[in-house]
């Protein structure tokens, strides 16, 4: 009954076809590149890797990524270990209301203010589309994950911070960087040791992106780049438009501020997983899978987090969450359990399309002795239970990559985006 439910649908993993979905990322990546229409942006970060991190010199990292801020100093041991000083969390401005962008702007700063006398530069971890210059500087092209400040939009995020931070005294430079860009800069000094030939970063949190080393060569869309050398380019791989949309994920659409926009974010983060569970819980109930008392409850829930629908899936018998307290049958959890499995190993299986395409793309890997460094940032791939979703997406992205003779190794580096900002901050000339 479920899989009949799910096909009806479009919600099928058997006709997922990872070599085609690759095919897609392929043309999509060569035209972003290329600066031809496209649904993957390949922004150019102006960042490379393999700047030496100066020892003991601390920097002010601002990182706005997904629903939080948080600003603090980063500095680094000779031996390349970050040290995380003076740190500060809250919500992002525009996240409970709308804001305007002097409101926005002067929030920021204002969080950055104690920390101005005790480093000279700043980086700043944007984790929203925005195109980079190439003096660093970011404008904002558009808002995700429902940030409510569309004044920002079209304003170059670094200028408008430090015009507002220098009468408290800034002299120094902010350097705009994508959070994936980060994630990708802070798995260098692990990836070193393991004589590491280049790089993906990839979050998947409230959000996702990619992002890899591509030879300069290759990004058409900037004939300007020395040609001998690589950059970090910032797939922007949440906008990923081939991919196929079943039903539940065109419903999805509708409730969201940007219908049409995010067709892969939509899919696999976290920030849309349980509204997904949700879209896909109502429409089986309206559909009889469930008992009457289950099918009425569902129905009557106003929201669902993805923590909850998670923890439901991996556990029906667990006491906590929106679902935990419904009044259900076996059956209707098994089912419950059944349509979870369904969405998670979907995610799971896109992921690793996502992360190998980014491993292909950079051309190496090719000798054993050199893999590729791969570092994943984000709650939802680390904390996902159901359908063993770390394990399930790491296996793909071995099936995908062992074939093509590429070698990886993934790794993990806590704050990433916080310390890829630090480095960056430090590193970019």
């Amino acid at each position: 009954m479920v899989e009949s439910f799910l096909k009806k649908h479009g919600l099928d993993l058997a006709a997922l076809d990872a070599e085609a979905l690759l095919d897609s990322f392929a043309r999509e990546a060569e035209a972003g590149l290329s600066g031809a229409d496209s649904s993957l942006a390949m922004i150019p970060s102006y960042i490379g890797v393999g700047a030496g991190i100066p020892a003991g010199k601390p920097a002010i990292v601002v990182d706005a990524g997904g629903t939080n801020l948080r600003v603090c100093t980063v500095s680094f041991a000779a031996d390349g270990t970050p040290e995380m000083s003076n740190f500060s969390k809250c919500a992002m401005p525009g996240v409970e209301r709308e804001v305007g962008a002097e409101e926005f702007f002067s929030f920021i700063a204002s969080r950055v203010e104690p920390l101005v006398p005790l480093a000279s530069d700043i980086g700043f971890c944007f984790s929203y589309p925005a195109e980079i210059t190439p003096d660093c500087d970011g404008l904002l092209l558009r808002w995700s994950k429902q940030i409510k400040a569309p004044e920002v939009v079209g304003k170059f995020v670094g200028a408008e911070l430090k015009r507002r931070l220098e009468p408290m005294g800034f002299k120094g430079r902010v350097v705009v960087l994508n959070d994936t860009v980060a994630t990708l800069l802070a798995g260098v000094s692990e990836g070193a040791s393991r004589n590491c030939s280049s790089y993906v970063g990839m979050i998947l949190g409230t959000g996702t992106n990619t992002a890899t080393v591509v030879a300069n060569s290759a990004i058409k869309k900037c004939p300007g780049l020395p040609q001998d050398a690589s950059t970090i380019v910032n797939f922007e791989s949440g906008e990923f438009a081939p991919v196929p949309l079943s039903d539940f994920d065109k419903r999805l659409h509708e409730l969201t501020l940007d219908p049409g926009h995010s067709n892969f974010e939509k899919q696999i983060s976290g920030g849309y997983l349980g509204t997904l569970g949700l879209v896909i819980l109502k429409m089986a109930a309206e559909e009889g899978l469930f008992s009457a008392k289950a099918a009425e409850a569902i129905v009557a829930l106003p929201a669902l987090e993805n923590r909850d629908f998670d923890d439901f899936c991996d556990n029906p018998f667990c006491t906590r969450g929106a679902l935990a307290s419904l009044d259900m049958e076996d059956n209707d959890r098994r089912v419950i359990q059944a349509l979870g499995e369904a969405v998670y190993a979907r995610a799971a299986l896109l992921s690793s399309v996502n992360i190998a395409f980014g491993a292909i793309l950079s051309g190496a890997g090719r000798d054993p002795l050199a893999p590729i460094g791969i570092n994943i940032d984000g709650s939802t791939y680390y904390k996902t239970k159901t359908a063993d979703f770390k394990s399930r997406t790491e296996e793909g992205l071995r099936a995908i990559l062992s074939r093509r003779g590429i070698h990886f190794r993934t790794i993990f580096v806590p704050d990433s985006p916080i310390v890829g900002a630090a480095v960056a901050a430090l590193t970019r000339g």
